[in-house]
């Protein structure tokens, strides 16, 4: 474990030029996870201070990237008439394959569309289409990079703080997400570059220097989307890494009631050799895990909590009472309207990413001619996250808390997962077993989706060939090991801030090239239309 952490530094001494503070300015007398923490901390409070708490709101701090996301969910919504709801239906049929026959017929394209079809090496399942995955694996793999822990942990540490009623704007602020995932990931798909091989690179980076250079931006777009890369590099090794290897071994070792120590770093490798046995077949291998993995661990946690909802169906109307009073009657204890608001806009946002750019990662290796096809399909997500496995998370919570009292309102919990499973083992005992093996199934999908997010943004950067491939896997196989085996501190506070910094640049671009998005939703139901007319 000593040698990880020693080479986890000698990483740092060569991707930074900041590597004497973190070596030298430190007293030597500190442990390896000192040292790594005293390096990232000062930048890790700058950086999250720039990004999450500058708006004073009266008595409120509101995270500035939250305020950006929800505004911008909000214009998304207005400008295309409520295409969350709307096309809801039409997401579902996407899904199910009823309109593959669409890409089998030459595309109405829009000027300057970068895939306007043709036979593509490679590609299955719908000729003449390009891109590596079908729809339904697209979704389960940019799922499997939401649905974590924070449908766990975070839900619980949000009713905590601001009571029942956080349920409801968490809901809200759900469906709001909705037409922001659409409108990135259809944008993720009409910018998306494909090689002669067949081989899809997408996501912000693209649609942010290849849309803002046709609107006479390029400088711009280039410098947000080098931005954009570099945060999500970042974030990669952060958050959709090590934060994940380090929740899912304390988990482990936590309910196996082992000794930590050389534990992690064993855990870490077992972890690390399932990761890379699927991420080393790129795109395609993940979804074709993910599309198997999600359902299933999905199912389990919905399942059990609709077992312990159902065991106790006498507290449903009071619970929902008690979420519709916290959401527009709150407590001065719990924050007021605007802190209870803050909170439940803030855990779905930040667990359903909707608005940071990295689903369109991942949708934009879709196989389709159409790419508001995908972006229809996109929509379903922060849906599937937030209002279902958030909101089943939260019930099961109020539910329990009613006779059990466990947990005290307005009270900030820093165990959000212990929580969850003290409500699950109250009314069915041995079910955080189920939990701890969701918990890790969660853990274990988002690194499998954060490794693509963050190679096609390392390739970005760096270069498509394979030794540059090669190169980020490997790295962040070994965060994998690291991850599980240190104590991160500051470096997950750092690694966040770099996934929400991710906002700003993506935001930007959305709003700039919505009128690429309507012409292409535009284009797609004409589409629609013209096949059921035949």
């Amino acid at each position: 474990m000593t040698k990880f952490k020693a080479l986890f530094l000698f990483i740092i001494s060569i991707l930074t030029p900041f590597a004497t503070f973190a070596q030298e300015e430190v007293e030597p007398t500190m442990s390896v996870d000192q040292k790594i923490d005293s390096f990232f901390r000062p930048i890790a409070d700058w950086v999250g201070g720039k990004i999450f708490y500058p708006i004073q709101l009266g008595d409120y701090s509101v995270p500035l990237v939250l305020i950006i996301l929800v505004l911008g969910a909000v214009f998304f919504t207005v400008y295309f008439k409520f295409a969350n709801f709307t096309l809801f239906r039409t997401a579902i049929k996407v899904v199910k394959g009823d309109y593959d026959d669409i890409d089998h017929h030459t595309a109405d394209v829009a000027e300057g569309d970068p895939t306007p079809g043709g036979d593509v090496f490679e590609t299955i399942g719908v000729e003449n289409a390009e891109g590596e995955v079908s729809h339904f694996q697209a979704l389960t793999a940019a799922l499997s990079a939401t649905v974590g822990l924070g449908n766990i942990a975070g839900v619980a540490v949000a009713i905590s703080i601001g009571g029942p009623g956080a349920t409801f704007w968490m809901i809200v602020a759900g469906l709001l997400g909705m037409a922001s995932k659409f409108t990135e990931c259809t944008l993720g798909v009409k910018y998306r570059e494909v090689t002669p091989e067949g081989t899809v690179h997408g996501g912000p980076m693209y649609y942010l220097s290849k849309g803002l250079k046709e609107r006479g931006m390029g400088f711009i777009g280039k410098f947000l989307a080098i931005f954009f890369a570099i945060m999500c590099v970042g974030g990669s090794f952060g958050g959709g890494n090590m934060f994940q290897a380090n929740q899912a071994a304390a988990q482990l070792i936590g309910k196996l009631g082992i000794e930590s120590g050389a534990a992690g770093a064993i855990i870490g490798i077992v972890m690390a050799i399932i990761v890379g046995a699927v991420i080393i077949g790129g795109i395609k291998r993940i979804g074709s895990v993910t599309e198997k993995v999600v359902p299933f661990m999905a199912a389990l946690y919905v399942g059990t909590a609709l077992v312990i909802i159902f065991m106790n169906i006498s507290h449903i109307g009071e619970a929902f009472g008690l979420i519709y009073d916290g959401a527009f009657n709150p407590s001065a204890s719990l924050g007021g309207l605007v802190g209870v608001l803050i909170v439940g806009f803030q855990r779905a946002a930040f667990s359903n990413e909707a608005g940071v750019g990295s689903a369109a990662i991942a949708h934009s290796a879709v196989r389709t001619k159409y790419p508001a096809s995908e972006g229809i399909v996109a929509l379903l997500e922060p849906f599937i996250d937030t209002v279902v496995i958030c909101t089943m998370t939260a019930l099961v919570l109020i539910i329990t808390n009613i006779e059990g009292g466990f947990i005290n309102y307005g009270e900030s919990s820093v165990g959000g997962i212990e929580l969850t499973a003290t409500a699950f083992d109250s009314v069915l005992n041995g079910s955080s077993w189920i939990l701890m093996l969701a918990a890790v199934l969660f853990a274990i999908s988002t690194m499998l989706s954060w490794s693509y997010y963050g190679l096609q943004a390392w390739k970005f950067l760096f270069g498509k060939g394979k030794i540059v491939d090669i190169a980020y896997k490997i790295i962040f196989l070994l965060f994998v090991v690291v991850g599980a085996s240190i104590s991160l501190g500051a470096v997950i506070d750092f690694s966040d801030a770099m996934i929400f910094a991710m906002v700003f640049p993506n935001v930007i671009g959305l709003i700039l090239l919505s009128p690429k998005v309507r012409e292409e939703l535009k284009i797609y139901r004409n589409k629609i239309k013209g096949a059921a007319a035949k």
